[in-house]
């Protein structure tokens, strides 16, 4: 539950009594807000006092007489816009109630206008509104600074991560353009070969970074339509082949005749992909890679499993745990030369998602690892009427 403080400032007691008893027990939920918002409140009778308190806790929500003695309230209004900083909303009270009165507080500063005499209700409600808009607020400049921090981290990332191709691929080419290698071609054949490995690197990640934000911007088209994830699954095998058979790495296939299922084919296509190149890539020459597809039909909702079992270098526990974040790469001696962006499974869990499903692993060093994504019915995209809507009842 939130707290907002609430500064009311008034010459007349019983109006200041009146207020506070109207506000000390008012709970309110506010639909973007998971929880209640609740309310402190603190009394000022003169302008001088209401600043000092100001200064001393700054109030979330002001409620200000226009009449004060002493400074007036839109002398404390101008003195509160001249403190660059203060997020504080001002509710203007006042009996002398006219639509100059209004467009001056307004223009001063001032979120709201409260004619007095007024029923509980009426402050309840202006009170609603105001915390409604500056929870809003909070959340607003919240969200933006995360945005900022993300951006910021993930510049970061991508950054070093193309730092070391691309001076790789630099130091090459500059080594061929002034032919500072010998007079052997092949010496320069196998600096063009490492160049282009190098390149093959960044542009899979450039297609990985586009799956991602697709995938996290809402904005990727899906095309929902019945698949059969076995022939998904034999289309990746095909993928690898050259790879595997140069490695003489074996891929069996254990899976009934069909595996139907209502997915986005393209969507299936790149979780088997990232699954079945690692589980080749991460893999020791001579080794195997087991490709188990299931489905339990017997329930109201059917799941799909799809596991990749490897015999390869396999991870400890702890790098195990962040296998799925962004950027992560697990990097040591067995995978220094190996090439990756360190999002194809970020983006297998970020899928998974969409399927109402998950993924796991179980890995041991020296040993293999073995990858599991349990896939249901795709997650449909929210509509209008999905949205929650606004209550402002307390």
């Amino acid at each position: 539950m939130e707290t907002l403080r609430i500064l009311a400032a008034d010459d007349e007691p019983g109006m200041l009594m009146a207020v506070e008893r109207v506000l000390r027990s008012l709970t309110i939920r506010l639909p973007d807000l998971n929880g209640d918002v609740r309310f402190t409140i603190d009394t000022a009778a003169t302008g001088e006092d209401a600043l000092d308190k100001i200064h001393a806790q700054p109030p979330h929500i002001l409620l200000l007489d226009y009449k004060l003695p002493g400074i007036s309230g839109l002398d404390v209004l101008d003195r509160i816009a001249a403190e660059p900083g203060r997020d504080i909303l001002t509710i203007m009270m006042t009996a002398y109630a006219s639509l100059e009165t209004a467009v001056t507080a307004t223009k001063r500063g001032a979120y709201d206008f409260l004619a007095k005499p007024f029923t509980p209700d009426e402050l309840k409600n202006t009170v609603r509104k105001a915390a409604a808009s500056l929870v809003l607020a909070q959340q607003a400049r919240k969200l933006a600074e995360e945005k900022r921090q993300v951006r910021f981290q993930f510049i970061s990332v991508l950054a070093h991560e193309l730092k070391a191709p691309l001076a790789a691929v630099e130091g090459y080419l500059r080594i061929i353009k002034g032919q500072t290698a010998g007079d052997d071609p092949a010496v320069y054949n196998r600096m063009l070969g490492r160049s282009l490995i190098r390149l093959e690197g960044m542009r899979k990640m450039i297609l990985d970074l586009l799956d991602l934000t697709h995938i996290e911007s809402g904005k990727k088209k899906r095309d929902i339509t019945q698949i059969d994830v076995r022939d998904i699954a034999q289309l990746a095998i095909e993928g690898v082949a050259p790879d595997a058979d140069q490695r003489h790495i074996a891929i069996q296939l254990q899976a009934p005749q069909s595996v139907p299922m209502l997915a986005d084919s393209n969507e299936i296509e790149i979780i088997l992909n990232n699954l079945i190149s690692n589980a080749v890539k991460y893999n020791r020459d001579g080794g195997k890679v087991d490709i188990t597809l299931s489905q339990d039909t017997a329930t109201t909702s059917p799941r799909t499993t799809i596991q990749v079992a490897d015999t390869g270098i396999g991870m400890t526990p702890d790098d195990a745990a962040r296998l799925f974040n962004d950027f992560v790469r697990i990097k040591n001696e067995k995978t220094v030369h190996i090439l990756g962006s360190g999002l194809g499974l970020s983006i297998v869990k970020k899928l998974a998602r969409l399927y109402d499903g998950d993924v796991a692993v179980a890995s041991e060093p020296d040993v293999g690892s073995t990858f599991t994504v349990v896939l249901g019915q795709p997650v449909p995209e929210p509509t209008p009427a999905d949205k929650p809507q606004d209550d402002h009842t307390a």
